[in-house]
Order: C-alpha cells, then sequence, then structure tokens
C-alpha cells in the first residue's frame, strides 16, 4: 500500500513538473512569436549575421565591423526623445499648433507638417511614433475618419522624406554621415533639393483634401513639467553637439544615460534595443559579405553602373538601414548612396522601418482595412519614388 501511494505522489509529481515544463514553453513559444513578429526586420538581421558567420569564421577582425560612434548616438538620442516623450513634450506642442488650425485640410497639412519637421530633429521612426497617434485623435474627435489612411500614408512619407535634410534625421543618415565622415554643410547640400522636392509633392496631395471646418471635441490638456524640459532640452542639445563631433561621443556613453537613471529610469527601458540589434547584426553581416571576394566583385561592379539604382532597389527588398551599412563597404560614391537610401525609403513597405511602425499603427485602429491601405500606400509611395529617382538621376547628370 505505501509502495502505490509512494508511486501515485510521484507520478502526480512528474505530472505537475511536464505540465509546467510545458507552460513554460508555451510561454516562451508565445514571446517569441511576438517578439518576431514585432522586430522582423531584427530577427533577419540576426539571422543574416549568423549565416555568415558559418562563412566568415569569427576573428579578431569582427571588432571592427562596428561603429560605434553611430551605435552610441543613436542610443542616446533614441534615450532623450523616450525621455522627452515621457514629459508629453512632442504631444502638447503639436497638439497647441494643431489647435491653430480650424478646418480639416489646414489641419491635416498642420498634422504632415509637423512630422516632416519632427524627423529632421527626433529621427522618422520616433516623429512616426509620436506624432501618428495625435492623426488619429485629430480625426476620430472631428468625426474625420475617412481620411485616416491618407494622413497616414503622408505621415509616413513625409517622415521617410523630411529626416533626409538632416545627418541624424534617420538612422542611414547617422551612419553614413560617420561612416564617410561627411561635412555638414556638403551633407545638406546633397540633399537640399529631394528635401524641398519631397515636402512640394506631400502640399500638393494634401491640398486635394477638402476644406470644411472642423471642431475639436474631447480636449485633454497636458501640462509640462518645466524643470524635466529645461533638462532633456539640454540632454538634447548635447546629443547634436556629439553628432555634429564637437564633443567625444563616449562623453555622451557616459553622462546621459547616469543622468537619465537619475531623472528617468523608464526612458532607458523605453530604448528601441531592436533597432540597436538590428544595427549590430547588420555590421556583422555586411563586414562578412564585404569579405567574401566573388561577392564583392559582384556588388562593385552593380554599383559602378550606379550606385543610385542599386541602392534604391536594395531598400526595397532588406530595407534602407541595412542597404546603407551593406553598400558603404563597397563604393566609396556616398553622394548617390546618401540620396538612395534616402528616397528608397519610399516604395515597398519593408523599405523602411518607419513604413512598418505607420502599417502596424494603422492595422491596430482599423483591423479591417489591411488591403486597402496597402493599396493607397503602393500608390503614393511609388509614385513619390518614381519622381524622386528621375529627379535624382537628372541632378547626378549635371
Amino acid at each position: 500500500m505505501a509502495k502505490k501511494l509512494n508511486y501515485s505522489l510521484k507520478k502526480d509529481n512528474l505530472d505537475v513538473v511536464v505540465e509546467t515544463i510545458t507552460h513554460l514553453i508555451s510561454i516562451i513559444i508565445k514571446s517569441l512569436k511576438r517578439f518576431v513578429k514585432k522586430n522582423t526586420v531584427c530577427v533577419i538581421a540576426l539571422c543574416a549575421a549568423l549565416l555568415t558567420s558559418f562563412i566568415i569564421k569569427p576573428d579578431r577582425a569582427y571588432l571592427n565591423y562596428f561603429d560605434l560612434r553611430t551605435l552610441t548616438t543613436l542610443f542616446i538620442s533614441l534615450a532623450v526623445i523616450c525621455a522627452l516623450n515621457n514629459i508629453h513634450f512632442f504631444d502638447i506642442i503639436s497638439q497647441k499648433i494643431v489647435y491653430l488650425f480650424k478646418t480639416t485640410r489646414s489641419a491635416i497639412i498642420a498634422l504632415i507638417y509637423i512630422t516632416f519637421i519632427g524627423s529632421m530633429f527626433i529621427a522618422n521612426d520616433m516623429a512616426l511614433i509620436t506624432f501618428l497617434p495625435l492623426g488619429f485623435y485629430l480625426l476620430v474627435n472631428t468625426k474625420q475618419e475617412k481620411y485616416m489612411a491618407f494622413v497616414f500614408i503622408m505621415q509616413n512619407i513625409a517622415a521617410n522624406l523630411g529626416g533626409m535634410l538632416t545627418p541624424f534625421g534617420n538612422p542611414q543618415n547617422l551612419y553614413l554621415y560617420s561612416y564617410f565622415n561627411i561635412n555638414s554643410l556638403e551633407f545638406m547640400g546633397i540633399m537640399f533639393i529631394p528635401f524641398i522636392v519631397s515636402i512640394t509633392l506631400i502640399t500638393i496631395c494634401a491640398l486635394f483634401i477638402s476644406n470644411k471646418e472642423l471642431t475639436l471635441t474631447n480636449d485633454v490638456q497636458e501640462k509640462l513639467d518645466v524643470k524635466k524640459t529645461i533638462l532633456y532640452l539640454i540632454l538634447f542639445s548635447f546629443t547634436l553637439i556629439i553628432i555634429f563631433r564637437v564633443v567625444h561621443y563616449l562623453w555622451g556613453l557616459i553622462l546621459i544615460p547616469i543622468i537619465l537613471l537619475i531623472v528617468d529610469k523608464k526612458a532607458l527601458k523605453n530604448v528601441d534595443y531592436p533597432l540597436l540589434i538590428t544595427f549590430a547584426a547588420f555590421f556583422v553581416f555586411s563586414g562578412n559579405v564585404a569579405r567574401m571576394d566573388a561577392v564583392r566583385e559582384v556588388v562593385s561592379n552593380w554599383l559602378n553602373e550606379s550606385t543610385l539604382l542599386v541602392g534604391v532597389l536594395s531598400c526595397q527588398v532588406i530595407s534602407n538601414v541595412p542597404t546603407a551599412i551593406l553598400l558603404s563597404h563597397f563604393t566609396n560614391n556616398y553622394r548617390e548612396l546618401l540620396v538612395a537610401v534616402n528616397i528608397g525609403g519610399t516604395g515597398t513597405l519593408i523599405a523602411s522601418l518607419a513604413s512598418l511602425i505607420t502599417y502596424r499603427t494603422y492595422v491596430h485602429y482599423n483591423p479591417n482595412k489591411q488591403m486597402y491601405y496597402l493599396k493607397m500606400f503602393s500608390g503614393f509611395n511609388f509614385s513619390f519614388l518614381a519622381i524622386l529617382i528621375l529627379l535624382s538621376y537628372f541632378i547626378f547628370s549635371l
């Protein structure tokens, strides 16, 4: 009897252990699925880095793959922006601007311009994360939801193309600016004409919106924390100084995280670490590919034919950030490459990480309109891309 009881207890314990392990495995699998779905490009980058590591075995040369300046400036920029977001800085400022406009057309143009200008200073991804909810808020509370797909798409294009003018406007700019040691004035000179043409095209599209009067309801007023606002704006200015190479980037890596740990730990927690991992993984991938003789010869030949076209086409398949990292190892024609990875952010849904952010946000608000959005998205994006490619070819042929 005692033996049977002991056996029964052991069997029950074993069942509990098996059930617990099964439950844990289920949780891990679900978490992995969520991570992969949310960070698809990051996962692809990690897989690409891993696969090429079987061909080019890890060695001391791997240490030279990583651009520490780019990774550092990207990290501290994201951290400071997260801190400003946490005190609703961008929401409050943008709402005050939008409330100045009384018609549908002017309010929507204001939203698009805010996103366009915002991407020049806080990067395209963060501009969309900040201002897309504002677009949703405005349209829902004025009963203008019919314009939501259009507004989101224009905000997306504005974020991708608005960030092209400044070195810190998007991650690929920050990388190429650092990698090729481009002069700041030269950088803005290269991108100035595409920038002006982009904002002109966006404005023309927005002018087709009806100009009916609107009234905002459910107005929620937020108050700025003055002390934190001043502190974070100082840190943001310090970040810009580092980006422009006035101060060594290591000072930012030391001081900014320490200050945020004291004032706002959540800002460091909210940093887009998968984006940083994506960069690091693509540094490994592109570094390994650059050491493959056969690949190097083929890509170099293609780039000699047209760095602009190869860069744009590459963006459509692997997005603009990894394209910048990969092709920078095969060409010194940074002028065409810089233009390519900026205008190449338009086109397919995966041409830019920012486009995926916009798509996810729109589907979250409108789960039954994915195809409607994708058709409109493709129409506008490929039209913009075609015009900007023709313009760029004309500029570089002069």
